[in-house]
């Protein structure tokens, strides 16, 4: 055991997860500016999060009072056109909104869901996303699963070695 605690880790003072792989540069700055936004809003957030219908929410933020919103990217009127997938989200949230370049329309963007524009410093509301609260046992289990995956991702952090390829 003493061998163990003269042995000291040497953190690295640049932290940073790679990026997956499956987003385009344009919406990795959109997350960015989202994750911003919600940062100042007092919320916590992930990227890439998993659901259990198998769709993975862009971001995913957990603010007071255990609220949970999901924000889908959007880089072009091309993605948002080849992408219907959005109302599979709303089981998992109590608030919707799609996140958007000011290059796309806002126009194009469907009433029922809330609205941000944003590039890679920050973000701002457009449109509030309406509230449709979640039932106590799916809050429960999304809330869960942000938790689960919010450690995963620091324990990646910190250990880069001891979390197998593909298992965030």
């Amino acid at each position: 055991m003493p061998a163990l605690a003269a042995r000291k880790l040497d953190p690295s003072p640049d932290l940073v997860l790679p990026p997956d792989g499956r987003q385009s540069p344009t919406a990795l700055r959109l997350q960015r500016g989202v994750r911003r936004l919600f940062s100042e809003m007092g919320c916590a957030t992930l990227p890439e999060f998993s659901l259990v219908n198998g769709r993975r929410a862009d971001v995913i933020a957990l603010c007071g009072a255990g609220r949970l919103t999901i924000v889908e990217i959007k880089s072009s009127v091309a993605d948002f056109r080849a992408d219907r997938k959005w109302p599979d989200y709303r089981d998992f949230c109590d608030r919707f909104f799609f996140a958007i370049p000011d290059s796309v329309p806002e126009s194009l963007i469907p009433e029922e869901c809330g609205l941000i524009v944003a590039d890679a410093f920050g973000a701002g509301i457009v449109r509030e996303a309406p509230e449709h609260a979640l039932s106590g046992a799916r809050r429960k289990a999304v809330t869960l699963r942000f938790a689960h995956s919010a450690a995963r991702l620091l324990h990646a952090l910190a250990d880069p070695g001891a979390v197998r390829e593909g298992a965030l």
